[in-house]
């Protein structure tokens, strides 16, 4: 089985290979909910899910059907955009019936999708569908999509604060990591398609991925669990690589939607491995006793110079030179208060040198 995607007479420059911060906040949500789909970002998960204020993780909790099993289409945009802000903007100009339609795709059986079912906003089928599915996956998510259907224009609202307050806890920082990754990714497979075809670009980026050409026309072919068919003849095909999405491969490609193909890119770890030197260079720097103090003290949250000199007892220039050591490795963030610079221990860095040393320092 397959989704095909008809691009007969589709100019090589209507498709698109870029990165979109909304598509892989997303794919990230779908992993703090599925960290066992991804044990690639197992440390990554394990310490932002530690890290959630309860009231932030409620709310994804009950919000998580729109990425769990699969993806809201409104998600996965058609038109990537520089920044998060933006392509939540381009959510915000969606008519109410196509918003809460994506959003609500998830009661579209597979065999629905391709074919579209009528917005529950506006058909009682499509309406009962969607509540009774929500039902199933619990009281949270029934009440949910019963405020989504009631109320699309604050639900929508809701759902923005939601992914923005994301970005705030968690995701901003993870995508200053990733997005030269999916940026590098983006810019080698749009080369591949200039110079080599579009064969070749699309094999590069998955092997799920071909093109098939004949007599009939052109068609980019999808190979997923499910049966599917659209045409991009007069739109574009939009292909976008991401990091915690790996192992999975997406598709849009629904009714009344340009269709997008939403890839794993070639390194499967957010931000990539490291080079030896740079783990090396980790691994010296916490040998230290104090160094190893000094991140028990900074893991449970950000201190100054002077604070980490009193709490351990030395000179405010000792605490600067190991703190020196320890920037270098790319263990702390830093961030500036009024006239004082306050240091913390970099979670996702730390936790990717093993689990037994995130569960000492958090001890």
């Amino acid at each position: 089985m397959s989704v095909t995607i008809d691009i007969t007479g589709l100019p090589h420059e209507r498709i698109v290979f870029c990165p979109s911060p909304l598509a892989e906040l997303a794919n990230s949500l779908h992993a703090l909910s599925e960290p066992a789909h991804h044990p690639g970002q197992h440390a990554w998960t394990t310490t932002t899910a530690a890290a959630l204020e309860p009231g932030l993780a409620d709310r994804l909790h009950e919000a998580d059907f729109m990425w769990r099993s699969t993806r809201s289409d409104f998600l996965i945009p058609a038109q990537p955009r520089e920044t998060l802000g933006e392509e939540l903007d381009d959510i915000d100009r969606l008519d109410d019936e196509k918003f809460v339609g994506s959003a609500l795709e998830i009661s579209c059986s597979s065999a629905h999708y391709g074919r579209g079912l009528p917005s529950p906003l506006v058909d009682e089928h499509s309406r009962r569908r969607a509540l009774d599915l929500a039902a199933a996956r619990g009281p949270r998510q029934a009440a949910f999509v019963a405020r989504v259907l009631a109320d699309p224009a604050g639900m929508r609202a809701w759902i923005r604060r939601l992914l923005e307050d994301c970005d705030e806890a968690f995701f901003g920082d993870t995508w200053r990591r990733v997005r030269f990754q999916l940026s590098a990714d983006a810019r080698h497979k749009s080369e591949l398609l200039r110079r080599k075809g579009l064969a070749e670009a699309l094999a590069a980026a998955s092997p799920a991925l071909a093109l098939e050409e004949d007599d009939r026309g052109s068609r980019i072919v999808v190979d997923k669990l499910v049966q599917g068919r659209t045409s991009a003849r007069d739109t574009a095909v939009t292909l976008i690589p991401t990091v915690f999405g790996w192992p999975h491969l997406t598709a849009v490609y629904g009714p009344g939607w340009q269709p997008v193909i939403h890839y794993p890119a070639a390194a499967h770890e957010v931000g990539g491995t490291p080079p030896v030197d740079l783990v090396r260079a980790r691994v010296e720097a916490l040998a230290h006793p104090m160094r190893m103090n000094l991140c028990r003290s900074l893991a449970r949250g950000p201190y100054s110079t002077s604070e980490l000199a009193d709490a351990h007892a030395i000179t405010a220039p000792e605490v600067s030179r190991h703190l020196a050591v320890l920037k270098k490795a790319g263990l702390l963030t830093t961030q500036r208060r009024g006239r004082y610079v306050l240091h913390q221990l970099d979670f996702p860095v730390v936790a990717r040198l093993g689990s037994d040393f995130l569960e000492s320092v958090l001890r």
